[in-house]
This record gives structure tokens, sequence and C-alpha cells, in this order.
């Protein structure tokens, strides 16, 4: 175990008093000594001064120190990890199933984007990307593996899968990144990132990015970085900056009209659900509606999620519905609204889910829907957050809803052949709660099913919405 001084949970992201001095930040990419068609580039893709982590994490990666960064989505910080760690393998090629250098990444969205991130400077300095993620076939990441990879972009479930199957061995790896650790944690991969940290030769460089050093993650810093240079280059206080957050409180029935509205807007907004059938029958309400909308699960193969994030970046679907596990692999920019249809669990997962706007420094809005027994807890975790956002009462149709969200009515034309609004059955008499609620709870009537409590929902927001138009 590592006995050099680190920051702990209490030290956040501070550097440790004992540690090796850091080089200091440099104020351009020409004054790092990078390879000139790393450079070439890096001025064709119009990137020109680097941004807070990158200033400060490159002169130090690059010198081979381990790096313990806050960085969080849309920081910079994959250029951060990833133009050192390409440098510095340059020259050298892998052997058959032993790559040289490993990135640990949460979702395999995010390997998808890392990889897209890097392949261009890995091309160009001669060096070969492989990505390994579940969701895809094995044996083709096997005989990437096999072919040789320099660097090996995965997800933590997929790799111990590919080392048992002896396709892959990790003895060789000179250079690993985490990044976002706390995710990994999050999602329960604690005991796979180590398992896998464990096979790693010694004496290698690391490099860990992370929002919190909390659920573990210190002592991932504890056991595997050698006295890191610490950068909070981004600040935890940055993951509510350039955001504006908004609690609408709405009446039961109108819930779901109200989200109709708001997914009608201009502009490209994310909507976040409890459950994955929720997100699917009210994607296919807003496409039966005229909302060009796409669902997101971790029930969609991964080829279909990858389209779907393309169709989202494009404007081809200009509403993302998705589950609060999706949100960690969701990475696209200028993202101006996140809608949390369903209240998230905790001021992590909600701050997690408002992170898909306010990127790189960009500006965005954040609205809750609550219903009024929802308003305390929702407003608990946002103090949890460092949030005291004010509370709106709204109802669909109305100017003050317009005007916080750009909600506007519905085309009512299905979008793609979508099946159209289907009329609203009988009421069954109870409050509606919204979607994903659970069996027994208020918001059903007696012994009306789920899936029966949802469609009357929508139903009820379909009719709201064809009074609106005056059908």
């Amino acid at each position: 175990m590592n006995s050099s001084p680190r920051p702990t949970a209490a030290d956040d992201f501070t550097q440790h008093a004992g540690a090796t001095p850091a080089l200091p930040a440099v104020d351009s990419f020409d004054a790092l000594g990078l390879p000139a068609a790393v450079r070439e580039l890096l001025t064709a893709q119009g990137v020109v001064t680097p941004f807070p982590i990158q200033a400060a994490t490159l002169p130090n990666a690059l010198a081979g120190r381990d790096v313990l960064g806050r960085g969080r989505t849309g920081s910079g910080k994959t250029l951060a990890f990833g133009l050192p760690l390409l440098v510095r393998l340059a020259g050298r090629r892998a052997e058959a199933r032993k790559p040289r250098a490993l990135v640990l990444v949460p979702t395999r969205e995010l390997a998808q984007q890392v990889t897209d991130a890097l392949a261009p400077f890995a091309a160009a300095l001669g060096l070969r990307l492989a990505t390994v993620v579940g969701g895809m076939s094995i044996g083709r990441q096997a005989t990437a593996l096999r072919d040789g990879a320099e660097v090996v972009i995965a997800t933590p479930g997929r790799l111990l899968d590919l080392v048992e199957r002896k396709d892959a061995r990790l003895d060789r790896v000179e250079i690993t990144v985490l990044d976002e650790a706390d995710q990994m944690a999050d999602l329960g991969f604690t005991d796979q990132v180590t398992a896998l940290l464990d096979l790693v030769r010694e004496g290698g460089q690391r490099l860990l990015f992370s929002a919190t050093l909390d659920r573990n993650v210190d002592l991932l810093v504890d056991r595997y970085l050698n006295d890191p240079v610490v950068h909070a280059a981004d600040p935890s206080a940055a993951t509510v900056d350039g955001m504006d957050h908004h609690v609408l409180q709405v009446h039961g029935p109108d819930k779901f009209a109200t989200a109709t509205e708001i997914a009608a807007r201009d502009g490209r907004t994310i909507m976040f659900l409890a459950t994955k059938a929720s997100v699917d029958r009210f994607t296919a309400h807003l496409r039966g509606s005229g909302v060009r909308a796409a669902a997101l699960h971790g029930d969609k193969s991964q080829p279909l999620r990858t389209r779907t994030l393309e169709r989202f970046r494009t404007g081809e679907v200009t509403v993302l519905v998705a589950t609060n596990v999706a949100a960690r692999g969701i990475h696209v920019d200028e993202i101006d609204l996140v809608v949390n249809v369903d209240p998230p669990a905790d001021h992590k997962d909600y701050l997690h889910r408002g992170g898909r706007t306010a990127r790189a420094g960009g500006s965005g809005t954040v609205v809750t829907l609550v219903l009024p027994d929802q308003r305390k807890d929702v407003l608990r975790l946002m103090a949890d957050a460092g949030l005291r956002p004010e509370v709106t009462q709204v109802r669909s149709g109305e100017a003050r809803l317009s005007r916080l969200t750009g909600a506007k009515a519905p085309t009512g034309v299905p979008v793609d052949g979508a099946a159209p609004s289907a009329e609203r059955p009988k009421r069954g008499g109870a409050q509606f709660r919204g979607m994903g609620t659970t069996p027994g709870k208020p918001g059903r009537a007696k012994n009306e099913s789920r899936r029966s409590a949802e469609e009357r929902k929508l139903a009820e927001a379909r009719r709201a919405a064809r009074v609106r138009r005056g059908r």
C-alpha cells in the first residue's frame, strides 16, 4: 500500500503538505513540447487555449507524475489525460493481448466518446485503440486485442470478462486512467476496478479523475496512486455554476400535459423519468403528439443507444427521454434544458442529471416537476446540493410556464409513422401522480396495474393538449 501523503475525503482535492511540488500550469499548448502532428490536429480542431484542468494537468502528466484531478463533464479532461497518455506511448507497439495503457470509464457511451476524441491523435502517432464494452460483440473485441492495441478503453465488467477468457493481459500496462471514478463507485464497480488494477504492474503511472472522493474513491487514491499531483482546477461548486435551477409545482392531473408542452419547445432537451417502462411510454406519447423524441435506457442495445445519441447530437431528435442510470452516459454539448419529470432520489443524482447541461463553461437550465407532497423532499435534496431554488406553481398552457421553459403546445402531427395520440379512457378516479409510481401507492385506482395507470395518465395529457389546441 502507498505510504506517501495523500488527500482524504475531508481534505477533498487539496494538495497534501509534504507532497512533491507540482510543475506550474501552462497558458498554451505550444509550451508543452507536443509532437508536431498533435499540435496540428489541435489547431485543426480549433483547440487553441487549454481548459483550466488541461493547463494544470498536462505538464505533470507528460512528466510521468500520478495525477488526481477533479473535472466535471465537459471540462476538457479527456484531452487532459488522453494527450499525455498517447504522447508517452508513441514509438513502441504493443504485443498481442498485452495493451500498454488502460482507460476505465463507467459507461459504454463514455467509452465510445473517449475513443472518438482520442482516435485522431492516436492515428497521427501510429497507435491503435480498442474499445471494450458490454452490449457489443465480445468476439470482435477479443480479435482487436489479439491483433494488438496500445490503448484499451473499457468498462470494468467487459474487460474482466476478456481477462478471464485470456484474451487480455494487463501486466504490461504502463499508464492507467480512471475517468469519472465516483460514478464507477456509484454504479457498484469498485470491486471490479480494484480487481483490474491489481493485475496492472506496479510502478506505472496512474491518473484518476473524479468529482468527489466519497464512496471509497479516496481508498482507490490511497491504494493505487503514488505521491499524486492534485488538481482542483474545476471546483465542486462548478457543478451548479452556469445553471438556472427551477422547481415547478404541478397539479397531479396536469403533470404530463405540462411535461409534454415543455418537450414541444424549441431547442435540445433531456427529460428524466424513473423507470424504463415509463421512458418508453412517454416517448411514444411525445412522438404521437408531434415531438421528435427518442428513448435511452439500459434495455436498449448498444448500437441503438449509439445511433440515438448521434441523432440527438445532429438535431434529428430534439428530446431525449432517459432513465437515471442513462444520465451518466450522455455527453452532448449545447443542451440548454434538463427536465426531471420524475424527481431524482438524492442530490448526487440531481447533479449528474443536471450536469448534462452547462458543459464546458456554457449555461443551461434544470427544471424539476414536483407534486405538492414531493416538494419538501425535493427541496431538501437540492439543499444538499447547495441550491435553494424558488418554487413556482404552474399549469399547462400558462404564459408563466412558457416564460420559464419555452413550453408550447405540440403540433399533434405524429412523427415518422408514430401512432397518433389515443382518445382518453374513462377516468379511474385516482389522483394523477406521474409515471413510475409503485403498486399500492397513491395515484392508482384500486386494483389498477402500473401499465394501466401510466396509459391512463398519458391519455389525460393527450386530451388536455387537444383541448388547448381547440380540438
